[in-house]
């Protein structure tokens, strides 16, 4: 089965809150100090906006990669029980968000969803109708959790090591130097530069959770190469929270890699609040583990402009909030905010990072 890595990483940093997150790192060797402090300026904005006393540990590097590649990534992640990741979300609730996103969690051992483009399709091998996959199997019964995510939750994930990290990690970003970089974003970004630290921020961001196993099912269901459904045991905690209006009439997460939308939704689908990225193969052209592009929505949108200054946003911290983060003040997500957020582009927007497919 092919697999697909989505645009993961980590950045290191102490934080202002009273507990936050702790990022360790190691930098790959070459790497600027220029690169370093970039990074670490990127994890203090999480650690100043999170409240979760954890760990996380990555390794990083700035160096010349091949041709056409902006970045590289990689994240750890691990399988949960249903069971168990809702029970740790209700455990850790503390926001009114998270009751509401708790509370909408099917009870069981198992969770439905809407689902195309499997083997075992009763609208036939690998197509494209959404039908409602509710057999109980693997799929059904297993959250993939980012292992950052997991301590977050206090689930005390595995050590991991990934290729390529110095020891053990839960994530493994590379930046190329091929590419302009501006790394004060204090005084604006250059026109003709990429704004280094906010694109650090928004990959760290994909190693704190915020990331969609529908990327999976995307890559992997063209002919003849389909799957039975239990092998997609690919849904995360972000999933767990995507619906499109169809699911949401059926009572379950829309797990479709199509070109309807999809939104995050605290109650089952009841709000459908901002939309997500939908797939770059049979989607919209952006991986599911994003915002949907061109819409201003957040950090954690697909693609940035040169010149452009990134931002965390209300929308990114609701998504971290309800997938088990702690965030002590989360303003109500709105248009006006995204609109406001919209005025800090300057030029054509590019993608955020052209993404490795081993």
């Amino acid at each position: 089965m092919k697999t697909l890595l989505s645009a993961l990483t980590l950045a290191a940093a102490a934080g202002g809150a009273a507990a936050a997150p702790t990022f360790n790192f190691s930098f790959i060797p070459g790497t600027s100090m220029q690169a370093q402090q970039g990074f670490i300026d990127a994890a203090a904005r999480w650690s100043n906006l999170l409240d979760d006393n954890v760990t996380v540990n990555l390794t990083v590097g700035f160096n010349p990669l091949d041709p056409g590649i902006l970045g590289q990534a990689q994240s750890a992640q691990q399988l949960y029980s249903y069971n168990t990741f809702r029970n740790a979300l209700g455990d850790d609730s503390k926001s009114s968000y998270d009751t509401r996103a708790v509370g909408s969690l099917a009870s069981g051992s198992t969770f439905n969803m809407l689902l195309n483009r499997t083997l075992n399709s009763p609208n036939g091998a690998g197509n494209a109708t959404p039908f409602v996959d509710n057999d109980g199997d693997a799929n059904n019964a297993f959250v993939r959790l980012a292992t950052a995510e997991a301590k977050a939750l206090g689930l005390n994930p595995a050590v991991q090591s990934l290729s390529g990290c110095i020891g053990p990690c839960d994530g493994f970003i590379q930046f190329s130097s091929n590419y302009k970089f501006d790394f004060t974003p204090n005084d604006g970004i250059s026109a003709d530069a990429f704004d280094f630290v906010g694109v650090a921020a928004h990959e760290i961001g994909h190693s704190l959770g915020f990331i969609s196993g529908v990327d999976v099912l995307d890559f992997n269901s063209t002919s003849p190469d389909f799957y039975d459904d239990s092998e997609f045991t690919f849904v995360t905690g972000l999933d767990m929270f995507r619906y499109s209006a169809q699911s949401a009439a059926a009572g379950v997460i829309d797990w479709t890699a199509d070109e309807r939308e999809k939104h995050l939704s605290l109650d089952g689908g009841a709000t459908l609040m901002a939309p997500f990225s939908s797939g770059i193969v049979y989607g919209d052209g952006r991986q599911a583990s994003h915002w949907k592009d061109d819409l201003f929505i957040g950090l954690m949108d697909p693609t940035a402009g040169m010149g452009e200054l990134l931002a965390i946003t209300s929308n990114d911290l609701l998504a971290m909030d309800v997938i088990g983060w702690d965030v002590p003040a989360i303003p109500e997500p709105s248009t006006a905010a995204m609109l406001a957020s919209g005025l800090l582009l300057l030029g054509r927007r590019r993608d955020l990072f052209r993404k490795s497919t081993k």
